[in-house]
């Protein structure tokens, strides 16, 4: 049965995967209604506001749903929220079972949508395929309990560790496959984060051009303390998405006030820089639940060296590039040794055309 289980699970999984990246703030779900051994209606949940996975999948069984099991990556709800209870909406279809992948800690659930199937008669199981229900959510499992964004860290360097040579060159040091890669990442993320550094050196659009279809351009943000970025910069001028530039309490109001002027939205959070704890909590109180940081040296050292960060993508290029001064990923300070550096864990390494991508989590245990 754990076996069967699993498999109609997974492809629970698979429905819910069409919509990544595209229901913020709400989780992505799956589910799938199996009758007599035979999958015969399946949903995913499409957007915030649309209805749940649940609803779409009870309305393509229509009468054949009662007596059914009901598989879903998510425990159903039972709050009004922009949609109706889903718990009732199950009980109301006369679902025999119901298989759950993991509860939902939203506290507006939190164990209430079981209960309440279980209150109706109706048997259910929880925790199958929970670790990668898990994963495919880390997006809405970090900011429902946090209210704060899930945070990832992208970096490309060369096998040498260089992010550019001594004289500041750096185009393209990874691939097309891997540029095409952070494209994709781009598109399934509510933000993309870089710092005045690197809108001064490259003068970036930070969109999403993806070959085959139309991606989603996410909120653009900018450290910038001193409200330095330039008027005609692409972030401003193109369109494209809104822009938020995050300014310290030291930015001079006339040029806060021309930034704000040319369409930017303007936060001060910080006496001498951005703080990047309170940038979190204005992000993650406005439903922003993801950020892509795209930063150079110092801004991935400020969220690494604050706990900010929930994962990494570090592309490697197969290239020597040398140069004592050639900058690095991460910059500041450092750890002081490799004991206390930030380890990974989970870590997976797949090739991407030429180059490598490694992708893994930060563990408090290598502190």
């Amino acid at each position: 049965m754990k076996e069967i289980d699993e498999s109609y699970m997974r492809e629970a999984l698979r429905m819910a995967a069409y919509a990544r990246g595209r229901t913020s703030p709400n989780p992505l779900v799956g589910a799938v209604i199996v009758r007599d051994g035979t999958i015969i209606a399946s949903g995913w949940h499409r957007a915030a506001g649309e209805p749940h996975a649940e609803i779409h999948a009870l309305r393509m069984a229509g009468e054949l749903a009662r007596g059914a099991t009901l598989y879903v990556t998510l425990e159903p709800c039972t709050h009004h929220g922009r949609t109706g209870p889903c718990a009732e909406a199950v009980i109301a279809a006369g679902i025999a079972r119901v298989v759950v992948a993991l509860s939902d800690p939203n506290p507006l659930v939190a164990g209430r949508g079981l209960a309440m199937l279980r209150a109706a008669g109706i048997e259910t199981e929880t925790g199958v395929c929970e670790h990668e229900a898990r994963r495919q959510n880390e997006v809405f499992l970090k900011w429902v309990t946090t209210k704060r964004p899930f945070v990832t860290l992208k970096t490309a360097m060369t096998l040498d560790g260089k992010i550019a040579s001594h004289t500041g060159a750096s185009q393209w040091i990874t691939g097309e496959a891997a540029r095409a890669r952070v494209h994709i990442y781009r598109d399934v993320h509510d933000a993309i984060l870089v710092g005045i550094g690197t809108v001064l050196a490259d003068d970036p659009s930070l969109t999403t051009r993806l070959p085959d279809r139309t991606g989603h351009n996410p909120l653009r943000i900018v450290l910038d303390s001193e409200a330095r970025t330039p008027i005609d910069a692409k972030l401003l001028t193109d369109g494209a998405a809104s822009t938020v530039i995050a300014v310290s309490e030291r930015a001079d109001h006339r040029r806060v006030n021309l930034l704000h002027s040319c369409g930017a939205e303007v936060v001060t959070l910080g006496a001498e820089r951005p703080e990047i704890g309170q940038l979190l909590d204005w992000l993650g109180a406005r439903e922003i639940s993801s950020i892509f940081v795209e930063g150079g040296a110092q801004v991935n050292w400020s969220f690494l060296a604050g706990g900010f960060v929930d994962k990494v993508h570090a592309f490697i290029a197969p290239l020597l590039m040398g140069g004592a001064a050639a900058p690095t990923p991460i910059g500041g300070t450092g750890f002081d040794s490799p004991q206390t550096a930030l380890h990974l864990s989970d870590v997976t390494v797949e090739q991407v055309g030429a180059d490598i991508l490694i992708t893994g989590y930060p563990c408090a245990e290598g502190r």
